[in-house]
């Protein structure tokens, strides 16, 4: 089973640290959690983060007033290095100092837009220099940017599109292609009646159009209900 590391930045708590916690472990204010948390906002048991196929994923656990993975509202959430989950008045930063600086340079590495060295800083304490660090060391916690870096706050999730799941059976596959035909296929239909003026002016669509992207974006958000098990 995967360990996990929480640190926690605001709330009752602030300043706990839970580190190498071994999965499956749920997030809550009752005793017989892994982690309990004073806090009246937080569900009895609010979260559970388990390892699946080597991916860490957090549930929500059908709690009172939910839980939000960097600002988002999420009931199923694969967790990155670097998230910051909310529940209640609580925000804990998941993953070491360690793997949040490594994650930074392999931001850096790749050409990517970079969190910045006071939110990293702020949210696990301040980090040595490539200079100072031991020759030896396998992490690499250089995080000065310099003056021309762009802000990322709230996460070191790389920005862009999710990985594709794997070991899915054939079925499942199909049902999973089925899903993302019918989506790109509305999403056609409703782009190809916008209208894009000259110049750097917003791009228009018909208030009916307009309305079927709102009809879209809902039906998206009845499945990721549906997948989260929260029906």
């Amino acid at each position: 089973m995967a360990r996990v590391t929480l640190q926690v930045l605001d709330g009752a708590d602030r300043g706990a640290l839970f580190d190498e916690i071994e999965t499956p472990l749920t997030i809550g204010r009752e005793e017989g959690n892994t982690i309990q948390l004073n806090d009246e906002r937080i569900s009895r048991f609010h979260v559970k983060i388990q390892e699946d196929q080597g991916k860490v994923v957090l549930t929500d656990l059908e709690s009172t007033n939910g839980t939000r993975v960097n600002g988002l509202d999420t009931q199923l959430r694969i967790l990155q290095v670097g998230d910051l989950i909310a529940v209640g008045r609580s925000t804990l930063l998941y993953g070491t100092r360690e793997e949040i600086a490594e994650r930074v340079n392999v931001l850096r590495s790749l050409g990517e837009r970079a969190p910045s060295d006071s939110m990293v800083e702020k949210a696990t304490g301040p980090l040595k220099p490539r200079s100072e660090s031991n020759e030896d060391d396998s992490v690499a916690v250089d995080l000065h940017w310099g003056s021309d870096s762009l802000g990322f706050p709230g996460t070191l999730h790389l920005p862009g599109p999710p990985d594709m799941p794997e070991g899915l059976t054939p079925a499942q596959a199909a049902q999973v292609a089925e899903m993302l035909e019918y989506f790109h296929g509305r999403t056609r239909a409703l782009l190809h009646g916008a209208v894009a003026p000259d110049g750097d002016q917003p791009v228009a669509i018909s208030r009916e159009r307009w309305h079927g992207l709102i009809d879209l974006q809902a039906q998206i958000a009845q499945y990721l209900r549906r997948i989260g098990g929260s029906e």
